[in-house]
């Protein structure tokens, strides 16, 4: 899967910068059918997750602009961008000067294309497989953007992410307005309008909301 991920990437994206991390290159989708009908061919075998790494979501920009910016400072931290998808978050930690940067997806051709797009931005960003929810905390900052879409990942996902934050990791949530977002337990820290396109959303802009996760 590393070669022949990152070969299928190449051969199916472009390079391009998302509007509002203009600093960070990486393989995109130039629009959602040929990617999506490429891999449902080329993965037909492969049981491998629709290919939501082909985009630069919503809250993956908004968290990158905010390290770049020094908003949230990760200098020298220890940082996971959880459900990294192409791995945005995660380039901008260790552009911003993060100590480390692993980035957690549970689709390997996903960490292909992290591993791909942070090459590409000449950064070192970790690809370990499997599911890290559950993991003891060894991270100072977590970063989790459009995670809160379905109410069983939530209901997986925050419980983790409230553990952590009670260990004393900074975990910062973005989110565009998701209808699974928890109504407590987050304190807004940042407030964004993304350019969209209309092949993932219905608009043309989405205002994400970075909130805090209180432990």
């Amino acid at each position: 899967m590393r070669d022949g991920g990152e070969a299928f990437i190449a051969a199916h994206t472009a390079l391009a910068r998302p509007a509002l991390v203009p600093e960070v290159e990486l393989y995109l989708a130039t629009g959602i059918t040929p990617i999506w009908q490429a891999t449902e061919d080329w993965l037909a075998e492969r049981n491998i997750e629709p290919p939501f790494w082909a985009f630069a979501w919503p809250g993956s920009q908004a968290l990158a602009r905010l390290m770049l910016d020094g908003t949230v400072p990760v200098r020298g931290r220890r940082v996971l961008d959880f459900a990294a998808g192409g791995g945005l978050a995660a380039i901008a930690a260790m552009m911003a000067g993060a100590a480390s940067a692993e980035a957690a997806e549970i689709d390997p051709l996903a960490l292909a294309a992290t591993r791909l797009n942070a090459r590409h931005n000449g950064v070192a960003v970790a690809t370990p497989e499997g599911d890290v929810v559950g993991a003891p905390c060894r991270w100072d900052t977590v970063l989790a953007g459009d995670v809160c879409y379905e109410a069983p990942m939530t209901g997986y996902i925050m419980p983790w992410l409230r553990r952590l934050a009670a260990q004393g990791a900074e975990v910062l949530l973005a989110d565009p307005g998701r209808a699974y977002l928890p109504k407590q337990g987050l304190s807004a820290v940042s407030r964004f309008s993304v350019p969209t396109t209309r092949e993932l959303e219905d608009r043309d802009a989405r205002d994400v909301t970075v909130y805090r996760v209180l432990g």
